[in-house]
Formats: C-alpha cells, sequence, structure tokens
C-alpha cells in the first residue's frame, strides 16, 4: 500500500504546500479541516482545489473528519487530551464512519495527504485519525518551506 502523507499549512505559503506535495508525489490531497476557510491567503476551499488540481493533484473535502469547534478550542490551547476526546467522539458519528470507509478505500490505491492547519501532526487531528484509521500504512509528515 502507498504511505498515508500528512501536511499542515501553518507558517507556509499556497506555493510551498502545493510544492511539496508535488515533490512527494502526491495524488489525492484529502482536506480534513471542518471548515475548509482560512484567513491565510490561498488555503480556503476553492483557492487550495484550484492551486492543487492545476499542479495535478486531486482534492477531497472529508468535512466530518475535521474537527468541531470545541476540538479546534483545545487544540489551540494546547489541551491535547480534550482535543482527543473530542476528536474520539467526532469519528464515532455515522457521517464519520461514511467518510472514513471513503478516505481509506482512497488512500489503499492511491497516494494521499492529510491536510489541516498545524505544522506539527503531532498536536493535529490528522495524528489522531491516522491512529484511527491508518495505523497499518507508513505515515510520512511533510513540512513545507516556511513563509519568510
Amino acid at each position: 500500500m502507498p504511505p498515508i502523507l500528512t501536511i499542515g499549512y501553518e507558517q507556509a505559503s499556497q506555493a510551498a504546500l502545493v510544492g511539496a506535495l508535488v515533490e512527494a508525489r502526491v495524488e489525492v490531497l484529502a482536506d480534513i479541516r471542518y471548515l475548509p476557510l482560512s484567513r491565510r491567503p490561498g488555503f480556503s476551499k476553492n483557492s487550495l482545489k484550484a492551486a492543487v488540481e492545476d499542479a495535478g493533484i486531486a482534492y477531497r473535502h472529508f468535512r466530518d473528519l475535521g474537527t468541531p469547534a470545541v476540538g479546534r478550542a483545545a487544540a489551540r490551547r494546547g489541551d491535547h487530551a480534550t482535543l482527543s476526546k473530542v476528536y474520539a467522539g467526532q469519528l464515532e458519528l455515522p457521517e464519520a464512519m461514511a467518510q472514513m470507509a471513503e478516505l481509506r478505500a482512497l488512500a489503499e490505491g492511491k497516494r494521499v495527504c492529510l491536510l489541516c492547519y498545524e505544522r506539527n501532526a503531532a498536536e493535529c487531528h490528522r495524528a489522531l485519525l491516522f491512529d484511527a484509521l491508518l495505523s497499518d500504512f507508513e505515515r510520512i509528515d511533510l513540512e513545507p518551506a516556511l513563509v519568510a
């Protein structure tokens, strides 16, 4: 099976993120943000989707694999225990379970990269999703170049 890649766009430009995806030969960018919006230019859904598709990478948004507001607030506070608890509950919802099955099937045949904001995967729900769904895959955490 191909490895699962992860990437966060914190402190990166859109060009650096897309460059890292291309270099890693990503075939599908799986946006696992609950709300695919960003105050950072180039990282809201439509702009990011256009940029990765221009680079030959498919884009999929998996809303139900994102973190609800309570979990995002915990992550901002550095409260990983609360984030983990909230996210575990999210993954038990029928909608999330359906999207987990979709993501798993996609990852078994394509080079998929999980996208969220946090640069460090260990501080992000993408590591929790990996552990819950994809732990039998090799995980590679990409780090795009930092904005100067």
